[in-house]
């Protein structure tokens, strides 16, 4: 199958959820509704506003036709006469746009909660609490809404737009997190700072990085000719004055189509203590699981557990480099073959120097502490582990982004600078003051016995001139 029919089936995956109460542009405009509108603009009028400014408004949906619920649906109540769902999910906006439902629903974004289950105990949990992981963690990778005896919501899990929140219908996502509420403007989830919301920061410091970048520099200077409203949003077509998050990441471009499946593009796992390509596995019901591209690539047909723990069949597998075709697409409409390769290449080289001077050889020395039981099973309870953590999820995963997205300063010196002064000045001490003798043996082993990487240490100095003294001091005049 060639690659152009191959990433258009990735678009096109089977809905987990059945359909809701009909809706369609035959029956758009519920009289009853009406009411809703009169009520709110009188208690929510800004609610109400954004709603009259919406494209749902434009084409006759008012409130009822989002909110509209079977008594039966988990989060039904009561409301004023009419039966109704508090949280618009994507299985209702599903029953219009059911192909951006369909991508998002298998996506990393619509994963977000499983995808960092097991490390909110230890993390937030055991450093925060409880009050920390519902105003923070969630609010941007989601929360598991509950619904309490008496109908109404916890709200400890309740108000959340988080982009994995799990829904109450069984749902997973939320529209609103990037389109907003009773707007749902499409040029408010195509501007970057949509995504800003949520990655910024040491985790996902992407925010600080596009605006440093000179994609960022495009866009803060020609943002009025962004045409961010449009109905058709294609780069070098309808714009083309600067590539946003949603360009490069969702947007349309040549014959790359859009997809709401957010991380379908991307070859490399840039958020791990050493990164590597990814395969993607496509199961016949449309989830999408990513495995290491070291591991043995699954048959079609074959059985693999996916992230929630079942069983499922494949249907298709994607190799890392058709994911990087896909991205370089988007690439060729504003640069030239040769210009978007060598990125891609300069890119890939300042990952793999990450991965094989820092980011293995601090895997494998922290592993080995472990297994000698010179550090205890609980994380965070000693400073070598906040350093190690430091060094690959914040410091590591800065440097990796600034070189994905062009911003030498996060590469560098807001990246792999931090990364090699605290591995040298911090790290390693630590190992030593933890493990004596078989920390001085690791090291050894994984760092100053590599001459490739680590060489230097062991080379004389004639001088010193970065530090201000010996051959080549600068003079102040």
């Amino acid at each position: 199958m060639g690659f152009a029919a191959s990433f258009c089936l990735l678009l096109f995956s089977h809905s987990l959820f059945a359909a809701k109460v009909t809706l369609d542009s035959s029956n758009w405009g519920l009289e009853a509704g009406k009411e809703c509108v009169k009520c709110h603009s009188k208690t929510s009028a800004g609610l109400a506003d954004q709603w009259r400014d919406s494209k749902h408004a434009e084409v006759g949906m008012n409130c009822l036709d989002c909110h509209q619920a079977e008594s039966s649906e988990p989060d039904a109540i009561e409301h004023e006469g009419f039966t109704i769902a508090t949280i618009v999910s994507p299985k209702d906006c599903g029953r219009c746009h059911q192909q951006e439902e369909e991508q998002n629903s298998s996506s990393v974004h619509a994963n977000a909660v499983s995808l960092i289950k097991n490390r909110m105990p230890a993390m937030a949990g055991n450093l925060g609490g409880e009050a920390i992981i519902a105003v923070g963690c969630a609010q941007c990778h989601g929360s598991e809404v509950k619904v309490k005896g008496d109908g109404t919501l916890d709200t400890a899990t309740w108000p959340n737009s988080g982009i994995g929140r799990i829904n109450p219908d069984g749902s997973k996502g939320s529209c609103t997190s990037c389109h907003g509420r009773h707007r749902f403007s499409k040029a408010q989830a195509r501007d970057p700072s949509s995504c800003m919301r949520c990655h910024s920061g040491p985790d996902s410091p992407d925010r600080a990085i596009y605006e440093a970048s000179k994609h960022g520099m495009a866009f803060f200077a020609h943002r009025d000719k962004m045409n961010l409203d449009a109905d058709s949003w294609v780069a070098g077509k309808d714009y083309n004055s600067a590539p946003t998050c949603t360009t490069c990441h969702m947007g349309a471009a040549g014959k790359l189509p859009s997809t709401h499946d957010v991380g379908i593009r991307n070859a490399w796992n840039l958020n791990t203590p050493v990164s590597e390509k990814q395969t993607l596995v496509i199961f016949e019901d449309g989830d999408k699981l990513e495995i290491p591209a070291s591991q043995p690539m699954p048959g079609r047909g074959s059985e693999m557990t996916k992230i929630d723990g079942s069983l499922g069949k494949i249907k298709m597998v994607v190799p890392a480099d058709r994911r990087r075709k896909a991205m370089r697409l988007v690439c060729l409409e504003c640069h030239g073959k040769g210009f978007a390769e060598g990125f891609m290449s300069q890119f890939d080289s300042a990952v793999e120097l990450y991965n094989e001077k820092f980011g293995k050889p601090a895997q494998a020395i922290m592993s080995a502490l472990y297994e000698k039981g010179l550090l205890t099973p609980a994380p965070f309870d000693e400073p070598v582990e906040f350093t190690y953590w430091e060094l690959w999820h914040d410091e590591g995963a800065r440097a990796r982004h600034g070189a994905a997205m062009g911003s030498p300063n996060h590469a560098w010196w807001e990246g792999l600078y931090l990364v090699s002064r605290n591995f040298y000045s911090r790290f390693l001490p630590q190992i030593k003051e933890v493990a004596g003798k078989d920390g001085e043996t690791l090291i050894k082993q994984y760092v100053t016995d590599v001459e490739e990487h680590h060489g230097w240490l062991s080379k004389p100095q004639a001088g010193n001139p970065i530090l201000g003294f010996g051959q080549g001091k600068q003079s102040n005049e």
